[in-house]
């Protein structure tokens, strides 16, 4: 079987997929998002990063990979 990862766009489309998991023709796992996962982090550990923290480093890599591909350009 093979693994899809769907964005849903139009609410029927949830409604259809919901329909066909009910006729056992798909069967539909949930992800946690990124939130769930932070505060599943912060239940465990005292330290868990901020949205902002996250941010921060998140823009640091893509600045850092920005440049290096820029520097590669010329």
């Amino acid at each position: 079987m093979e693994a899809l990862n769907v964005q849903i766009v139009n609410p029927k489309a949830k409604s259809l997929l919901l329909n066909l998991a009910e006729m056992n023709l798909i069967r539909i796992e949930v992800k946690p998002m990124l939130s769930d996962i932070l505060a599943k982090l912060r239940r465990n550990e005292t330290e868990a990063p901020t949205f902002e923290e996250i941010t921060e480093e998140v823009e640091s890599v893509r600045q850092k990979r920005y440049e290096a591909k820029m520097q590669n350009h010329y």
